[in-house]
């Protein structure tokens, strides 16, 4: 089954393949590269808003985002201030310099990223405890439900653990910090995922993430904030081996 949209450009019309589950933005940015090594996608083209991208590919328009940062990062679009997402004249340059910078900063960025997160999280954690709904604390049950089961599976669960941080985030009741928290786990998505493939990864995750949960059910931000803490000191072991 496929998918048509046109770009701004009006080329012949572009079929999309379906996009499998797992590491759905790295199939969007290969699908949109195909499109322009085939030539029906043009330097200058403009891309489609997020929105519609995200239903004709039937993903998460996080993922979108993702796929089209990836390609940012590689040289291959660029964002243009009234024009949108556009197809770059892609010269060996363009290719080749963004990510060898990328690829040499890219322990030190994660690194700082995941700086940003302790920072952050913690507080956000012990807020949420604080001040979340029933409605919030029903939700964050639900997302380790789920979590439970890809667990049993052998699934990833990446998704998952990107809402149940949200949720928390949301129940803090900080709009800007919510949008700062969005923008940061788009940023180590990659990261994330790769980390909960490692061995034990994605037990320690689950773990990690009940404890927080029960600590927020009892309405203890000192519990919260410290379950937060070391869960995050957990993940840091994690991916900074990668590196």
């Amino acid at each position: 089954m496929t998918n048509t949209f046109r770009p701004r450009k009006e080329p012949a019309a572009i079929e999309l393949e379906a996009v499998r589950k797992e590491r759905r933005y790295e199939q969007v940015a290969e699908q949109i590269q195909k499109l322009i090594a085939q030539g029906t996608l043009k330097p200058g083209d403009r891309l489609p808003p997020e929105r519609e991208l995200a239903t004709r590919f039937g993903v998460a328009r996080s993922s979108i985002r993702d796929a089209v940062r990836t390609l940012e990062v590689m040289g291959i679009l660029e964002p243009r201030q009234g024009a949108g997402t556009v197809v770059r004249d892609l010269s060996a340059d363009s290719l080749v310099v963004p990510l060898a910078t990328v690829l040499v900063r890219k322990r030190e960025l994660v690194s700082e990223l995941l700086d940003v997160r302790r920072m952050l999280e913690p507080g956000l954690a012990a807020r949420a405890a604080k001040n979340a709904t029933v409605e919030e604390v029903l939700e964050l049950e639900d997302i380790l439900r789920r979590q439970a089961v890809k667990l049993r599976r052998g699934e990833p669960s990446i998704e998952e653990d990107s809402e149940f941080h949200y949720v928390i985030g949301k129940a803090a009741r900080n709009s800007v910090v919510l949008k700062v928290l969005d923008v940061l786990m788009d940023l180590l998505r990659e990261s994330r995922a790769r980390s909960l493939q490692a061995p034990g990864r994605p037990e320690r995750s689950y773990a990690g993430h009940m404890r927080v949960l029960r600590a927020i059910k009892r309405r203890d931000p000192e519990a919260a904030e410290k379950a937060v803490r070391k869960h995050l000191e957990e993940i840091e072991s994690i991916v900074m081996r990668q590196f």
